[in-house]
């Protein structure tokens, strides 16, 4: 994925960051910062290793105080945008430590198109009181960037970020953010509370479970917040979760005509099938999934979760038809040999499938 994310660095892309520069700063030099840029280490560089060249280059190349070159960032910054962008909010994280006002106002200004996640976290780990009370007021404002600011900043397990151990452990600061955005109409912002309560049950489940028995069932905003919360929980078969949301064992339910193939090439598709009976009744509310066991190169294996359907089903049957990929990616390597399909309601196993991947 960072590999193919790093090329948005363009000598185009460059350039225009440069120009643009000049417009504020004009003494800046911009063949000596493309030639900073473009040198010999920068083929080998990784996406977030890209961010901090250019960071350190615009350190380099705007050769003023820290709240003057904070000045002419923000003016630029306004041009550039998304994760691509976030070099600006890398430049405050390496630089602006020990200058925590400039450095904050910077932030609040950069998250407006790219995110200051990532760079929020340093301040957390070094002031966590001035941070966390500023996460607060950043919860209060107006614009929903800077909200989901206050909640994605203090994700205790944020992915491809540095973690915060203290909130992995008591993420009781967390919830007060948390508190005060759980009502937000942007959805935006509720993806990013939702994924926060996700990071937090992987250490505290107990308190996940507590914020959905407290908040399930009062607005429909609340509902799409938990039951995303709750997906961690739910994969696990949490007993607790299950009935919370209404997965209850439901032993009317059968599966008939399951059909899978026996074998399946390496790059290929397996392709099965199934239904879901019942005789006198719907068959309810219903959380589908099946499981992958895959084969690893120890010779052990890792189970994978997909879910198919986690709504309620008013027919007496219904017929589900996937198909997985086997196809090699970054994140998951196939080994040839063995491996088990599982279909899965409400957390209970209901069939299962070995087949040979060639």
């Amino acid at each position: 994925m960072a590999e193919q994310l790093k090329n948005v660095y363009t000598k185009e892309y460059i350039g225009n960051l440069a120009n643009k520069i000049k417009e504020y700063y004009s003494s800046f030099d911009e063949e000596k910062f493309n030639k900073e840029i473009f040198d010999s280490s920068w083929e080998s560089l990784e996406l977030k290793q890209r961010m901090r060249h250019i960071a350190v280059a615009l350190n380099n190349n705007i050769t003023l105080e820290y709240a003057k070159q904070l000045e002419i960032l923000k003016l630029v910054s306004k041009y550039f945008y998304s994760f691509e962008a976030m070099f600006f909010q890398d430049f405050v994280e390496v630089y602006g430590l020990d200058n925590y006002e400039n450095s904050i106002k910077a932030l609040e200004v950069f998250t407006l198109e790219s995110s200051s996640e990532f760079a929020i976290r340093q301040f957390i780990l070094k002031e966590e009181d001035k941070t966390m009370a500023q996460l607060k007021l950043w919860a209060k404002s107006e614009n929903e960037h800077i909200r989901r600011l206050a909640s994605e900043g203090c994700r205790p397990r944020l992915p491809w970020a540095v973690a915060l151990p203290k909130f992995k452990k008591d993420p009781s600061k967390v919830l007060e953010i948390l508190e005060l955005l759980k009502n937000d109409k942007s959805k935006y912002v509720q993806k990013s509370v939702a994924n926060n309560l996700n990071d937090i049950s992987k250490d505290n489940p107990k308190l996940v479970i507590e914020f959905i028995k407290s908040n399930l069932g009062k607005t429909k905003e609340l509902d799409w917040i938990c039951k995303h919360a709750a997906r961690t929980l739910l994969k696990k078969g949490n007993t607790e979760v299950l009935f919370l949301f209404g997965y209850e064992k439901n032993k009317h339910v059968k599966i008939e005509n399951f059909v899978c193939e026996e074998s399946v090439l390496l790059g290929d598709n397996l392709a099965f099938s199934f239904e879901l009976i019942s005789e006198n009744e719907s068959l309810g509310k219903l959380r589908v999934e099946y499981v992958i066991s895959y084969l690893k190169a120890n010779g052990l294996y890792s189970n994978k979760i997909f879910v198919i359907n986690q709504n309620e089903i008013k027919t007496l049957k219904k017929s589900f038809s996937k198909k997985q990929s086997f196809q090699n990616m970054t994140t998951r390597k196939h080994y040839k040999g063995k491996h088990k399909l599982s279909i899965v309601i409400n957390s209970l196993i209901i069939k299962e499938h070995e087949f040979i991947l060639k």
